[in-house]
């Protein structure tokens, strides 16, 4: 039988045969080298490091999971089930009253920031006012109910954190949307594109919503839990009490840390009580920047309104959180 030529059926279903067996072979070979060094892998697990490191990332990822799954799947109801024209209906007509009212309709509808961008960019597109919606995308992942009940259960001997995080966080949304409407540009902000659930069945979009955040929410989280893991375990403890003894370090840390774990907003309380070294009010900048921006909203926010936006948003509401967080921990905390 002569050979196949490149271009017939066969060859591009052999072709796209061996790329499926690419990841099965991988898992296999990793498997096989874990069994190979499983003395030496065994021996460093029983470190009393790595024992200190486990123990705090365990803990941390089966309290966070239930809240994390929970979030995502109401995020991904309200994302498909509620037309966004529901929304521009319930708001004022004038964007000044439009701000509070979209920035409070976060604290009755839970969507994590995976979600929120989104649905923010569905309401540019169907005539919400730019300042009512970006009002609504800060404050939806940061005060929805899901958010509050897990900081209280992640911080159960301080219920004031909860008061906190609602009030700073809401603050913070107001005012960024009262901004735009100030300051901001039509040119700065780029028509959203479709959603890509748009136009598919509800229950295929259901699914496609939660398999996404599931996929992305769940990696930052287990990115955040060894974050925190390694900072109990790993660094030294000088090192964290000096940053945590000093006040204007320890804010500016825990925001700093905040944008580079990009952890979700149904999970973020539970690393930031991890964070016992650092004071009330360091850890209120890290849950309300978290939140708000973050490399992945960054990216996600770029990619729905274009890079002038992103660029302008972004750190104006890195700033505008911060200094609203150490206000507020000075007041409630």
């Amino acid at each position: 039988m002569p050979p196949k030529r490149p271009g017939e059926p066969g060859r591009a279903q052999d072709t796209e045969d061996s790329r499926r067996l690419d990841a099965p072979l991988l898992l296999t070979l990793t498997l096989l080298t874990a069994l190979m060094f499983q003395d030496p892998i065994r021996g460093a697990l029983a470190a009393p490091v790595m024992q200190s490191w486990m123990t705090v990332f365990v803990a941390v990822m089966l309290q966070a999971l239930p809240f994390l799954v929970l979030g995502v799947l109401l995020s991904a109801a309200i994302a498909v089930f509620v037309p966004p024209s529901f929304f521009a209906r319930a708001l004022p007509d004038r964007p000044a009253l439009a701000v509070p009212v979209a920035g409070a309709a976060g604290a009755v509808l839970p969507g994590c920031e995976c979600a929120s961008v989104p649905v923010a960019g569905a309401l540019v597109r169907r005539g919400v006012a730019p300042a009512a919606a970006l009002a609504f995308l800060l404050s939806a992942p940061a005060i929805n109910p899901i958010v509050l009940t897990a900081t209280a259960v992640a911080f159960p001997g301080n219920p004031e954190v909860v008061l906190a995080r609602f009030v700073a966080s809401l603050l913070v949304a107001c005012a960024m949307g009262w901004l735009w409407q100030r300051l901001g540009r039509t040119d700065w902000l780029r028509p959203p594109a479709r959603s890509v659930h748009e136009g598919s069945g509800r229950g295929a979009a259901f699914w496609g919503s939660v398999r996404h955040d599931v996929m992305h929410a769940g990696g930052f989280l287990v990115i955040g839990a060894m974050a925190a893991a390694t900072l109990k375990a790993v660094v030294p403890a000088e090192w964290l009490r000096a940053a945590a003894g000093n006040p204007v370090l320890s804010v500016l840390a825990l925001a700093a840390l905040a944008v580079l774990l990009s952890i979700c907003s149904e999970a973020d309380a539970f690393v930031a009580a991890s964070l016992t070294q650092f004071s009330l009010t360091a850890r209120l900048t890290f849950l309300v920047v978290g939140p708000m921006i973050d490399l992945k909203l960054f990216a996600m926010q770029a990619g729905t309104f274009g890079r002038a936006f992103a660029l302008r948003f972004a750190p104006a509401t890195f700033a505008l959180a911060v200094l609203v967080s150490v206000l507020t921990g000075a007041v409630l905390l």
